[in-house]
């Protein structure tokens, strides 16, 4: 009973990237937006975090990556909008 808010913090987390992955085949947000890489990376933080009152490394090992794995996308997400801003600028002769 003393789990209950990790616990439901987890849950929240698994719904959060399920839901990610099922707009993600639906065709709703495409792999290399923000939005997906965000939620997956919500998602995986609030299962880590419930993991740390019921430990399980090898849960803990698959989010931890998945969280820097979304890190990385979604800072190629700004890393690619920051170049087609600057090239948007640039004219042709």
């Amino acid at each position: 009973m003393q789990n209950i808010i990790p616990d439901t913090i987890g849950v929240l987390g698994v719904v959060l990237m399920l839901t990610a992955y099922f707009l993600l085949q639906i065709g709703k947000i495409a792999s290399t937006s923000f939005s997906y890489s965000f939620l997956n990376c919500l998602a995986a933080l609030m299962i880590l975090f419930s993991l740390f009152f019921d430990w399980n490394l090898p849960s803990v090992i698959i989010e931890a990556c998945w969280v820097l794995i979304s890190a990385y996308g979604i800072y190629r997400y700004f890393s690619l909008k920051g170049k087609n801003i600057r090239s948007a600028g640039k004219t042709t002769s």
